[in-house]
């Protein structure tokens, strides 16, 4: 299918990268007492998305901590006045923030 449409799907990004931007979110997040969490999410899967072409358009993430955290901070009030039965759906709820957030750049 890909030779009769010449599109490509590839990743392009590096072991060394991954590790190193996994690292600094690991240390973000440990440092700030999870505080930063978000933005260690937000990094790591931006540079994921960022390095995705699907049938040959470069995807990309534009979403930002600042959002998430704001989605954050409601899921975990949620999952608090719900006696912990909300933080079932956070997961999903992280997955369809991360898909509003992703787009085609071409």
């Amino acid at each position: 299918m890909e030779e009769k449409y010449g599109r490509q799907s590839f990743f392009d990004g590096g072991l060394l990268s991954l590790i190193g931007w996994s690292i600094l979110g690991f240390i973000v997040t440990v440092c700030t007492f999870g505080i930063c969490y978000p933005w260690s999410l937000t990094m790591i899967y931006g540079w994921r998305i960022n390095h995705t072409v699907i049938d040959g358009h470069r995807m990309q993430f534009d979403g930002s901590a600042v959002g998430l955290f704001g989605n954050w901070i409601k899921w975990l009030l949620l999952s608090i006045i719900t006696l912990g039965i909300y933080s079932f759906w956070v997961r999903i709820k992280l997955e369809d923030w991360k898909a509003k957030n992703t787009r085609f750049i071409n």
